[in-house]
């Protein structure tokens, strides 16, 4: 693996962890949504993240000699959570049921704020990577002067 193969998985794992907290901070902000333009109330999304495709000869090469090499990390998809929506009494608000019930998306701030520190460290150890292999890159070429 060379150390610019090391660089391009730490920039896809910054990219997808920076698409992780945007979407994140999404639901956070949606946390009270009742409805939107369409009517619907706010489900909870999430990302999910598989390993990049890349097929090329050197990957095709690397695999026929079983030897490991990281392709880095992509979003495939942005799902959202079909889990129940939070039922609350408010006779009332202006979009309560015929019983006085809201319902209110199904976005846990405490769950939303775990999973944004999560993702941040994740995006923070990619940049600790990536600036590794930028040092050795650069130790290497001071090698030559």
């Amino acid at each position: 693996m060379s150390i610019f193969s090391g660089m391009n998985v730490s920039a896809s794992g910054m990219t997808a962890q920076r698409l992780r907290m945007d979407v994140i901070a999404q639901n956070i902000a949606n946390v009270h949504l009742t409805r939107d333009e369409n009517g619907n109330v706010y489900r909870r999304k999430t990302v999910v993240f598989n390993e990049k495709d890349t097929l090329n000869f050197g990957n095709t090469l690397y695999n026929s000699l079983n030897v490991f090499r990281p392709n880095g990390v992509r979003v495939t998809q942005i799902v959202e959570d079909q889990s129940d929506l939070k039922m609350v009494y408010d006779p009332t608000h202006p979009d309560a049921d015929e019983n006085g019930y809201v319902m209110y998306p199904n976005v846990d701030p405490i769950t939303e704020m775990t999973n944004l520190i999560d993702a941040s460290r994740a995006y923070e150890a990619n940049i600790t990577a990536f600036n590794a292999g930028k040092a050795i890159a650069a130790k290497g070429l001071e090698l030559f002067n």
